[in-house]
């Protein structure tokens, strides 16, 4: 029998000394409910309903309402609203700022208006928007909720605290000096063990609930139908219920949610989730059971009839004005971009031509690119500018040298088809691992030194003993002339051997001993490019660009990440398509397998001829700063001297450009070129920033076309810029991988800040200036309690004054035909749910007759215009 098996709930009630004739709540639907299948059944789905959190290392950005994507976008914020009381729409006097300032119009109001049906009335218009709350749906209450009601006594806050404390110790990944005895076994049978000999709820006048603990089931499922049926919570109510349990431990069920996640990717199970859940219940079953009083079982049956009601009537009227609202702030951006996209300026110099570029670079589609290339084209305007996934299609894991697991570098929702090592240039198998066993000694007498500096016995005597020697460093690093501490990726190795770190392509002596993957378990994993997959891969690649002929004599295919510090969140900034990470190892294996003689021969074989004197060069767009760094160009030095002369003049211009335009959002625009770069040099490196970059807020459009539809168009850094061209994709299947990987991803990254807008509370992680690292790279809890945190800081969307990320769903525009397009939506159960669901808004370009067409909820195609 699995260890999550319910064998029945019903023999538990005279273990646990509940008399179920003190509520006189159990009803013939509750009970109904609570068969084994059915159960079970439900309890999958509401904890589907949780979005996975990655952790800091890999700080993912995703969708908090991937888990509701099912549901119609008001649906899913009913259901949010009941289960959880979270908005998905911003409050009204934000929608009256908006009106305010002329951001939304009376043309955007009455075209919203109309889509939802309803009569522009001015009158009932202005008294619903100067209404500061919309009408209330019913949120379902938990035991704790109304205990609290009753005495007054924070009991809600104290089981969350209570939660998230043991499960900080349970998931540490190494922070804790004393890690907790019973992390080997499973989550709820540890919880079991830790809350047998907790006093806390002694402390908060809680009696006997010790003995209650031992007296729980021994397996979560059986907990859970338990609880369900002492509770008595309708039938039609359970996965509600389930799921704002769920919420109200949010942050460690997301981080549940992520461990089965990972699990599912390799064909595995892992049912944290499942006991975190019978966990929460279980704390319901003890307070219920703890404070056996006629008021609260007549309040708690009161809360399960309320919530009865009002879930009726939530499903009768729904609150439409917030959305009309929501629809009309949208609607004055779309008409915005399509304005744009309708009437580009004219032939680009971007555009393909006979002529050959004189540099052609291929940049990430996040939307920090689109000022990089814009300013870079400016500069240099017989450079040809490419967007394409930061991953640049290699579908990889990566081994940093002598690190003891491999990290994910592509897109999380695909798996990994190789793996490819950090090496040592020019090195030999023995010099390798003299540096791979130097930097593990590096690393241990780092973290004896750390331990020994925070021990109790010596922190004391430590301070002020060799306090006054850290005092140039505390200098230095105050003024931001060194770093806080030593860069992740090369700590612990001796900076002489810095620039000789290179992915390759091949197997490596060393890292043999890694069996952990995310590879397909079906075989055993694959270790470096096979030599005979190196020319598909290429020419996959090279399709997927549309980068298949007149190649200039310098490819860079550019990666970003950034540069901040004292910055959980700092991953965040970096790649999403590479999983978190920055896109230099992605960037320079594919340059590095382009440049391989075999395989262009097999190229100019399948009619893709790239010219002996091109050159592939991976890159790194520093967001932060923005710079760019050129990698492995040693070689070039005898051909290519007077083109990397150039090109670096242009990168230093274009990033100057670059550095200007964004310094309005930072606040430093009324300065010279030099003071400007100077100052955004600093943020880079000051540990008391909380703005060191704005990263992806604002972000509200994905474009897939020919550069030549957005070549000379400000963007204003809000769109994701994907080149495509329909008649080169034989067989349409880059239209299906964008439509499935980098569309989803970007749909991702505007729904997490999209939610950490709305409902920071819930979505968000709060001030950064009080985040706390929990369990090494877990996540951050605000202050020193509390759930795990989820979602961006308030820092990154807010500037003090406004904010600086605006609400919207993605606006995605695709330049392909309409019948392809429905054809990939009909095959693709997610893409179908977030376009029919309006979970973004999806547009086609018409290079034929020059419209531009958005796809309704009907599946039909509507023709727009900047005044629609």
């Amino acid at each position: 029998m699995n260890r999550t098996t319910s064998t029945l709930a019903k023999p538990f009630a005279r273990t646990m000394d509940f008399n179920t004739n003190d509520t006189d709540v159990t009803t013939s639907r509750a009970v109904a409910a609570y068969d084994l299948a059915s159960l079970t059944a439900t309890v999958e789905s509401a904890c589907q309903r949780i979005a996975p959190l990655w952790p800091l290392n890999a700080f993912v950005a995703v969708n908090p309402y991937f888990g509701l994507r099912h549901q119609d976008f008001e649906q899913a914020s009913e259901t949010l609203a009941r289960v959880a009381g979270s908005p998905l729409v911003m409050p009204r006097r934000y929608y009256r700022e908006q009106i305010s300032t002329g951001r939304i119009t009376r043309a955007d109001l009455e075209q919203a208006l109309q889509q939802y049906g309803l009569v522009p009335d001015a009158t009932e218009v202005g008294k619903a928007i100067a209404s500061d709350t919309s009408p209330p749906i019913g949120q379902i209450a938990l035991v704790s909720n109304v205990l609290e009601g009753l005495d007054g006594i924070r009991w809600n806050e104290f089981v969350v605290e209570r939660i998230s404390q043991f499960a900080a110790a349970y998931f540490d990944q190494g922070q804790a000096s004393w890690p907790m005895p019973w992390r080997k076994e499973p989550l709820y049978e540890a919880w079991r063990h830790v809350a047998e000999i907790d006093l806390s709820p002694r402390m908060m006048g809680l009696h006997g609930i010790r003995t209650a603990v031992t007296a729980l089931p021994k397996l979560p499922m059986d907990t859970i139908a338990w609880a369900l049926q002492r509770l008595a919570i309708p039938a039609d109510l359970v996965e509600d219920y389930l799921h704002a349990a769920l919420l109200n431990i949010g942050g460690w069920a997301a981080w549940a949610r992520y461990l089965r996640w990972e699990q599912e990717l390799v064909g595995g199970q892992e049912d944290s989730i499942v006991d975190l859940l019978a966990i929460r219940l279980a704390w319901e079953l003890l307070l219920f059971n703890a404070r056996q009083a006629p008021e609260l079982g007549n309040a708690w049956r009161h809360a399960v009839q309320a919530l009865q009601q009002s879930s009726a009537r939530s499903a009768q009227a729904p609150a439409q004005m917030d959305f009309v609202l929501q629809t009309a702030f949208e609607l004055g951006y779309q008409k915005e971009i399509i304005a744009k996209l309708a009437n580009p300026p004219g032939e680009s110099a971007t555009k393909l031509s006979p002529t050959r570029p004189s540099v052609q670079a291929a940049f990430c589609i996040d939307v920090r690119s689109e000022i990089f290339r814009r300013a870079l084209e400016t500069v240099a305007p017989t450079v040809q500018t490419v967007g394409f996934a930061g991953f640049f299609g290699a579908f990889m894991e990566f081994v940093p040298l002598g690190a003891s697991a491999a990290r994910m570098h592509m897109p999380v929702l695909l798996t990994p088809g190789y793996r490819v090592h950090e090496h040592v240039h020019g090195a030999s198998d023995q010099e390798v691992k003299k540096v791979i066993n130097r930097r593990h000694q590096r690393l241990h007498n780092a973290n004896i030194w750390k331990t020994f500096k925070s021990s109790a016995s010596s922190c004391f005597s430590f301070v002020e003993s060799a306090g006054l020697l850290y005092g140039p460093k505390l200098l230095s690093d105050s003024f931001g002339w060194s770093r806080t501490v030593p860069h992740p990726e090369k700590k612990g190795i001796a900076s002489k051997f810095h620039r000789r770190l290179v992915p390759t392509l091949g197997t490596v002596s060393h890292g043999q001993q890694l069996t952990q993957t995310r590879q397909k378990p079906t075989q055993a994993p694959t270790v470096g490019i096979s030599v005979a997959d190196r020319g598909a891969t290429g020419e996959m690649i090279l399709k997927a660009m549309s980068m298949t002929s007149n190649f200039a004599r310098l490819v860079l295919l550019v990666g970003h990440g950034s540069s901040t510090v004292n910055n959980p969140h700092a991953t965040g900034l970096d790649c999403g398509a590479c999983a978190g990470q920055t896109g230099e190892v992605s960037a320079r294996v594919i340059a590095a397998l382009l440049n391989e003689p075999k395989v262009r021969e097999e190229l100019a074989r399948k009619g893709i001829p790239i010219p002996a004197d091109t050159r592939f060069v991976g890159a790194l767009h520093d967001t932060t700063v923005d710079e760019v760094t050129l990698f492995d160009i040693e070689g070039l030095a005898s051909t290519h001297a007077q083109d990397l002369k150039q090109l670096r003049k242009w990168l230093t211009q274009a990033g100057q450009l670059t550095r200007m335009e964004r310094a309005n959002l930072l606040g430093i625009h009324d300065s010279a070129p030099e003071v400007v770069d100077a100052l955004i040099q600093e943020r880079s490196r000051d540990w008391s920033q909380v703005f060191p970059e704005w990263g992806l807020a604002g972000n509200a459009a994905f474009i897939a076309a020919p550069r030549s539809r957005t070549a000379g168009i400000d963007l204003s850094g809000r769109a994701f810029l994907h080149d495509y061209e329909w008649r080169k994709d034989e067989g349409f299947g880059v239209l299906e991988l964008i439509m499935t990987a980098p569309m989803v991803v970007a749909n991702w990254i505007n729904m997490q800040y999209y939610a950490s807008v709305v409902d920071n509370k819930r979505f968000g992680s709060g001030n950064k200036v009080l985040h706390n690292i929990v369990g090494g790279s877990i996540g951050v809890l605000e202050g020193n309690g509390g759930d795990l945190r989820v979602g961006l800081p308030l820092q990154s969307l807010h500037n003090g004054e406004r904010w600086v990320h605006e609400p919207l769903r993605l606006n995605v525009f695709l330049e392909a035909p309409k019948a392809e397009i429905d054809r990939i939506i009909a095959k693709h159960e997610l893409v179908r749910e977030l376009v029919e669901n309006r979970w973004l808004f999806l547009f086609q370009i018409d290079d034929e007759d020059g419209g531009i067409y958005r796809r309704n909820t009907n599946k039909q195609w509507q023709r727009m215009s900047s005044d629609d």
